[in-house]
């Protein structure tokens, strides 16, 4: 299970490093340093027919042009024709067929190759229909600026995507096989996920964590389009053998854009997967997104003004209870940073159906986690599971009160056990996002667990055009073993697709990939971390140097050369404000 904070590991020496050739700003290999790499756990085939449709009106001398994508293979189905324009003869329509252009006029001599459009010179305002008033809009094509080289089209802006864009533009490219790159994510932002919580005790700000897409690649050849992906019409197959410039298939997203492609990269990442226990979804608050933090933070703001209320009343504040549903990383993350917020102010609870936190983590990050949540007096309800969860009676619509009935795991016996909670925070279940094809079918192979299915170069099985990577692919290990979706996996495979892309454009061999664990580190508090590295007997870093050490860690990781500068130096300057007022006062005394 992805996790949104946990850091696995990343910043690994790449075996691919040959092959590089970085331009400034865009390093994304590991340093060789030990002491801070990042560490986070973070059908048949057919060809794409343009079909262009001109009337002519005699009175006018105008045209009317629509022009829209269609799969060949779908030649019976056609979108039905626009309303013909008064004047227009159709026994005088002539269609010419170009094999090469693989493009359909049907207007004799007609040969404009202009973006298409939907609307009559004439009436400007209202677009031409198809049919009659209910038919579906026309496809919107989105250009490219080049039709002789490779279309890369990358979907999903998270560390996989992302990163393996940026891989991509830094690769020395012949000059006639230089790709276009797109990235397409529903989000203006990038988020760095496993930082969220500096959010939350306000040792980071938003600008630091969550850089625009279009900043971050402003210096680069790639370019950013917002939109949220709808489904994909692959065109590719296993064996067929299709030139590096050709159509790969099509991406469909709600706005109604399309997207032809060459080569594919999926990289949609995962969403919260709240609606298996009833009452989840409606009372409790995920933490998974930028979104989701920010509205966390709300809400423990208002907490917060609700005590400071009662103090100014002088009323006896209760405390309040926090319950967070989940062990694992993420959870005790978010447990120890709400903890360290409130102090003694609130009851946080962690609730693990395990008999232990962070189950999958390693020894020497358990026991430094343990140690701060004792410390912190957060409360371990280990060995049980929520199986409800409702709104508490007399909730305010700005309260987030809530009775959540909980039962043992081993036993799942007799009546549950009833909560009562100011605030519920939800950080278990992810569930992969898969594109879907036309007609909803699934266009790519799907595992157990919904991820797209990968070879062990991280193409899609049984289309060569296509690669995926990140939580919504199933990648394997060496040993054949599908690896945890984190963000250091996706860091690591980013490498291997840029790699193999530039490899099977140029007609190179592509190479398997090969994941190397090189830890795991995680946040404890503003000033509390600890860090494992994946050394024999094993090395952890905890408390101050923990926090340190990641913070760097996390530093060097940020995807350009830019951003890290300025994240560094804000950090920096953070810290040294920090220091000097907590000795300031000290040199006072000293000197009266």
């Amino acid at each position: 299970m992805a996790s949104v904070g946990h850091a696995k590991a990343a910043g690994f020496v790449s075996q691919l490093a040959p092959f590089s050739n970085r331009g400034a700003g865009q390093s994304h290999l590991a340093s060789s340093s030990l002491l801070f790499p990042l560490l986070i756990r973070e059908r048949s085939c057919g060809c794409p027919l343009q079909i262009s449709l001109t009337s002519r009106k005699p009175s006018f001398s105008i045209f009317q042009q629509v022009s829209y994508n269609f799969d060949a293979r779908d030649r019976n189905h056609r979108r039905p024709a626009p309303a013909p324009s008064p004047g227009f003869n159709r026994s005088k329509q002539r269609t010419q067929v170009s094999r090469g252009r693989r493009r359909v006029t049907a207007a004799a001599g007609s040969s404009d190759t202009s973006p298409p459009s939907t609307q009559s010179s004439d009436s400007p305002s209202h677009p031409q229909p198809f049919g009659d008033s209910s038919a579906a809009a026309i496809p919107r094509s989105v250009p490219w600026p080049d039709p002789s080289r490779p279309r890369i089209c990358i979907v999903g802006g998270g560390f996989g995507g992302l990163y393996t864009a940026l891989r991509l533009d830094s690769l020395t490219w012949p000059g006639d096989k230089r790709p276009q790159i797109m990235l397409v994510d529903q989000s203006e932002r990038f988020v760095f996920k496993p930082m969220l919580y500096e959010l939350l005790n306000r040792e980071a700000d938003p600008w630091e964590i969550a850089p625009p897409f279009r900043e971050l690649l402003s210096r680069t050849n790639v370019r950013f389009l917002k939109g949220k992906v709808k489904s994909v019409a692959p065109y590719d197959r296993e064996g067929e053998v299709m030139p590096a410039v050709g159509p790969g298939g099509v991406v469909r997203l709600v706005s109604g854009e399309e997207i032809a492609y060459d080569w594919l990269v999926l990289a949609l990442g995962a969403e919260m997967k709240m609606s298996f226990v009833p009452g989840a979804k409606e009372n409790a608050l995920p933490f998974s997104t930028l979104e989701d933090a920010q509205r966390v933070d709300k809400q423990l703001s208002r907490l917060e003004a609700d005590l400071r209320k009662q103090r100014s009343q002088r009323q006896a504040p209760q405390p309040l209870r926090i319950s967070i549903i989940g062990g694992g990383y993420t959870g005790v993350e978010l447990a120890s940073t709400v903890a360290e917020r409130f102090g003694s102010q609130a009851r946080v609870q962690i609730i693990e159906p395990s008999e232990t936190i962070v189950a999958s983590g390693v020894q020497g990050n358990r026991e430094a986690a343990k140690k701060v949540l004792q410390d912190r007096n957060v409360e371990l309800a280990l060995g049980y599971r929520v199986t409800t969860i409702r709104e508490a009676p007399g909730r305010t619509a700005e309260s987030t009160r809530a009775y959540l009935e909980v039962e043992h795991v081993a036993s799942g016996v007799g009546k549950p056990t009833e909560m009562e909670a100011d605030l519920v925070l939800w950080t278990v279940g992810t569930k992969a996002v898969a594109p879907e094809g036309d007609a909803s079918h699934q266009p790519f192979p799907l595992n157990s667990r919904g991820q797209t299915e990968t070879d062990e170069t991280l193409r899609v099985k049984g289309h060569p055009r296509v690669f995926a990577l990140g939580d919504a692919a199933g990648v394997a290990s060496k040993q054949g073993v599908t690896l945890a979706p984190t963000a250091q996996v996706a860091f690591q495979a980013a490498d291997y697709v840029g790699w193999n892309i530039w490899a099977a454009i140029n007609g190179r061999p592509l190479l398997p990939f090969r994941y190397q664990h090189l830890g795991e580190m995680m946040t404890l508090g503003a000033k509390d971390g600890t860090v494992t590295l994946n050394l024999p007997g094993g090395l952890t870093l905890e408390g101050p140097l923990g926090s340190i050490a990641r913070k760097i860690a996390y530093a060097y990781r940020m995807p350009t050369t830019e951003h890290k500068i300025r994240v560094g130096l804000s950090w920096a300057t953070r810290a040294a404000f920090e220091t000097a007022s907590s000795i300031l006062p000290s040199l006072a005394t000293m000197f009266r």
